[in-house]
């Protein structure tokens, strides 16, 4: 029997793995293997008095043994990937839609397993990811509609681009590589036009896309239904587990008050619905005395309630939670079969270790922490407790540990805390545990559709409460990123806080100065991240793909320079630049510069204003444009205009005077140009400006353009970078701002050569990810964020290097 020790080792082996910057090679995974044998095996001679020395080799041992799954399993993903001379090329390829269209007006997205590659030569990963855009040309039959109806589980044969799996490189952001490599997703692309795209088969016999296929079924009935309903994608979600059908400003409402996990098919819904089948089957059981001679009722309930939570897992798309919940609801379900009692702890722990084995990239999942982290809160406030207390107090008693016990790893994880969850939870988990989800699971049957309204309407009572508390000021706290020991200090204060009391004496009684828990969270508030000196810059060139935004931050002021794309339903503001500016406690704005009006450089605008205070908008924007009517002091830029902060100077070098507002040709040459000077280096933003602009500026400010890092104008477009401007700016460092494998081909390699041929170094935000710029009183440096959080998962970018 594995005790709790050596599954904690198991575990940790992985976790330490997804933190490596490249694999072992398999020779050393053999070799890792063979000594983990040998220390097991030396183990078995030790004598019986050393029963420390025992325990720490076998602790070694499943450690070892963690780490070698983990490798190894990712070796063999891993070996299933696009080469690169395949990337961005027409492809045939037969294969089948794998899981739910995610829709939206312009295109919908879906995994697609291949079985087939017609282009010969051509090597494609197993499980790609596909966009189809709704002007694609495909061969329909007659009695289709013009365009096709894309469904799970249909064969189809189809022409497609690919790239391997690339996301944005940011500090504090989303790591979308790993987050494809643990859904087994080695490519992305999208279809192309072609007369040979064509539906073969309506659906393919298969156990995943059958189920997949009910899933989709209950979506369209639900949409049949609740047409017109406002809140009818959350209870599509909270039936199939599909999160993007949730309207972004309904998921502000579940993030703003603390209640987001119930948005996902969570162990509470699926510990409830199980239970209930339990003591259903088990009283409808005992009734029937032939039925009781042939299998005891305890032993046929529960094979029903853990069927019924296999399949509600199954329908919820296995995440996590769902996870965590089916495996301890199994050992539960095996150590009542056999009779026997299974601790709490023993139960978590044999979870956790089945969740590790089918999913070694679980550890790095935010959902594995808060998941686990929540169970073991409520174990820790409930298990072994001497006495009695009325359900309500007890109640109280988890929503107040589980509030205060996650807190280090809510900082953590997303650098914000819900103040109001406590209130929210208690009012939205009895409402949506007991009242909406059974009514939506009944209602996936088709005979019972009615209910779906009435389940709406219980739910539009409690998200009517829950929008008034995220509508409150100080609904949330959030802060920069606490290092990451002030973490661990603040979670081993919880639990000492949160250890058993005297009956009778109080809160804080029990367990001796209890209340020093309290203390332990103070390091996570008052420790401040490290900010420039005076006369110093720091300058963060985000990674926005094919766009631009650069944080530039003095002593006491922070300014940003334009916003990045915009992404359809969301943008770069929102889930880039925001992240980035709380994770390093900037609370507010002093400025925001929109160099002009394309949507690579102003699409995250919005989100930035409506998401922190902004103290001045400058930009060459009309005055009608969106973005300055949501501004509350606003200039227009041109050339001129400076400023000081903290012994910095900012100068805009252009435009001088602006044309047609209205024409779209107009915008890059009314783009703002910036620089900033301090007395370690200097800076200059040309965003988008051309040749014409160029050499306007040469004749204007020529001797304000040297700089020590220049930002290539337009994403080194050959309308821009001329021989004599990037020889006046003469940079010793050039950083090219463009998305993987972009439409553009940018940069040009005609542009790249003129740099190279200056000897200017260069960096480029697809390859390097974020670029760090400090100019202190020790010499300007630059920082890649890809090199800095080297992960083993990252493809190589050494070609865009090569000359």
């Amino acid at each position: 029997m594995l005790s709790r020790l050596n599954i904690l080792a198991f575990v940790s082996g992985t976790g330490l793995l997804q933190q490596q910057d490249k694999l072992p090679e398999l020779t050393w995974i053999l070799g890792l293997l063979l000594l983990v044998i040998v220390i097991g095996w030396l183990r078995r001679y030790q004598s019986a008095g050393l029963i420390i020395v025992n325990n720490i080799l076998l602790w070694i041992v499943f450690f070892g043994l963690g780490f070698l799954w983990a490798a190894a399993f990712a070796h063999w993903r891993l070996a299933d990937s696009l080469p690169s001379q395949w990337e961005r090329q027409d492809i045939q390829i037969i294969g089948v839609i794998a899981s739910l269209p995610q829709k939206n007006d312009r295109s919908a997205r879906f995994q697609f397993d291949v079985e087939q590659v017609a282009t010969e030569g051509a090597i494609v990963p197993q499980r790609i990811a596909l966009s189809w855009y709704k002007n694609r040309q495909f061969e329909l039959d007659s009695d289709e509609m013009s365009q096709p109806v894309m469904k799970v589980g249909q064969r189809w044969q189809l022409m497609v681009r690919l790239k391997q799996p690339h996301g944005n490189a940011n500090p504090h952001g989303f790591d979308y590589e790993v987050w494809a490599l643990e859904r087994n997703i080695r490519a992305t692309g999208y279809i192309r036009n072609s007369v040979d795209n064509h539906l073969l088969d309506h659906m393919v016999d298969h156990p995943s896309y059958w189920i997949e296929h009910v899933r989709e079924e209950i979506q369209q009935r639900f949409t049949d239904v609740l047409m017109d309903h406002t809140y009818a994608g959350v209870l599509k979600t909270l039936a199939t587990g599909d999160q993007y059908v949730i309207p972004r400003d309904q998921w502000q409402v579940f993030i703003r008050t603390g209640t987001i996990h119930l948005m996902a098919i969570s162990g509470l819904h699926i510990t409830l619905v199980s239970s209930l089948v339990f003591a259903l089957v088990f009283r409808l059981w005992r009734c029937n005395s032939y039925l009781v001679l042939r299998l005891p009722a305890r032993r046929a309930a529960v094979i029903a309630g853990l069927i019924v939570a296999f399949g509600y897992a199954m329908l919820s798309g296995f995440a996590i939670p769902a996870q965590r919940s089916l495996y301890m609801l199994a050992v539960v379900a095996i150590a009542l079969w056999r009779g026997q009692f299974t601790s709490p702890m023993t139960v978590l722990m044999w979870a956790l270790l089945w969740v590790v084995l089918l999913d070694p990239w679980a550890t790095i999942a935010p959902g594995f922490w808060l998941s686990f982290g929540a169970i073991a809160i409520i174990m820790l406030v409930t298990v072994g407790r001497i006495g009695k207390i009325h359900w309500f107090r007890g109640w109280l008693r988890i929503q107040w540990a589980i509030t205060l016990g996650l807190i280090p790893l809510l900082l953590g994880l997303f650098q914000q805390v819900s103040l109001v969850s406590p209130v929210a939870n208690a009012i939205a988990i009895p409402l949506v545990s007991f009242v909406v989800v059974p009514l939506v699971l009944l209602a996936t049957i088709p005979w019972f559709d009615f209910l779906l309204p009435l389940a709406h309407e219980a739910l539009s009572v409690g998200m009517t409460l829950l929008q008034w508390l995220s509508h409150l000021s100080d609904a949330v706290w959030e802060q920069h990123v606490p290092p990451m020991w002030t973490i661990l200090v603040a979670i081993l204060g919880m639990v000492w806080m949160l250890l058993p009391g005297s009956l009778g004496l109080g809160f804080f009684a029990g367990f001796p100065a209890r209340w020093l828990g309290v203390l332990a969270l103070l390091p996570m508030f008052l420790l401040q991240p490290l900010k420039p000196e005076a006369g110093e810059l720091w300058l963060t060139v985000l990674d926005v793909g094919q766009g631009l935004a650069v944080v530039a931050r003095t002593e006491h002021h922070t300014l940003l320079f334009d916003t990045g794309p915009s992404f359809g339903e969301s943008d770069s503001g929102a889930r880039i630049i925001v992240p980035f500016l709380r994770g390093e406690g900037v609370r507010q704005l002093d400025a925001l510069i929109v160099s002009h009006a394309d949507m690579d450089h102003s699409g995250g605008a919005l989100s930035i204003l409506t998401a922190m205070p902004v103290g001045t908008l400058s930009s060459s924007l009309d005055h009608q444009h969106p973005i300055q009517q949501a501004a509350m002091h606003k200039v227009q830029c041109r050339a001129g205009q400076s400023w000081q902060w903290d012994d910095v100077d900012f100068e805009l070098l252009h435009p001088v005077a602006y044309g047609d507002k209205n024409s779209q040709n107009k915008t890059n040459a009314n783009s703002c140009v910036l620089k900033i000077t301090s007395i370690y280096g200097s800076v200059l933003l040309p965003s988008d400006i051309g040749n014409k602009d160029e050499s306007a500026l040469l004749a204007r400010a020529g001797d304000k353009l040297s700089a020590t890092v220049l930002i290539a104008p337009h994403h080194g477009s050959n309308t821009s970078s001329t021989h004599a401007f990037i020889q006046q700016v003469n940079p010793a460092l050039t950083i090219f701002t463009v998305g993987y494998h972009n439409r553009y081909d940018h940069p040009r390699e005609a542009v790249v050569a003129r740099y190279r041929k200056l000897g200017s170094q260069l960096l480029r935000s697809d390859a390097d990810g974020a670029i760090l710029l400090r100019f202190t009183k020790n010499g300007w440096f630059a920082d890649s964020w890809r090199e800095l959080r080297r992960r083993y998962w990252q493809q190589s970018m050494d070609q865009y290097y090569t000359d």
